[in-house]
């Protein structure tokens, strides 16, 4: 998530213009990298509980971790689109 971030920053800091399709495709690109980490995460930490309750693996440290990560990204990305909704949101406020 922080590396789609990175992206972004980078492609608004670069030199030359960008046009409004080429910034609304890495920004779709950004956000589609983003849901997948946050997926990801919830996928792993679901395999690894699996694991857990099926008695395949007796880690429960690994597990924890799992279930951390999966947790801190998804709070991570609520965060971020509630930044960007009350972003939006003020926007829509500002006179014209």
């Amino acid at each position: 998530m922080i590396q789609s971030v990175q992206s972004l920053q980078s492609a608004a800091a670069s030199p030359r213009s960008i046009t409004p399709n080429e910034a609304q495709q890495s920004f779709k690109e950004a956000l589609y990298e983003a849901i997948n980490t946050v997926n990801d995460a919830q996928i792993q930490s679901n395999k690894a509980t699996e694991a857990l309750m099926t008695g395949k693996t007796d880690n429960l440290h690994q597990v924890m971790i799992a279930a951390e990560k999966a947790s801190i990204t998804l709070q991570t990305a609520v965060e971020i689109r509630n930044k960007a909704v009350e972003a939006y949101q003020e926007m829509m406020r500002m006179q014209i």
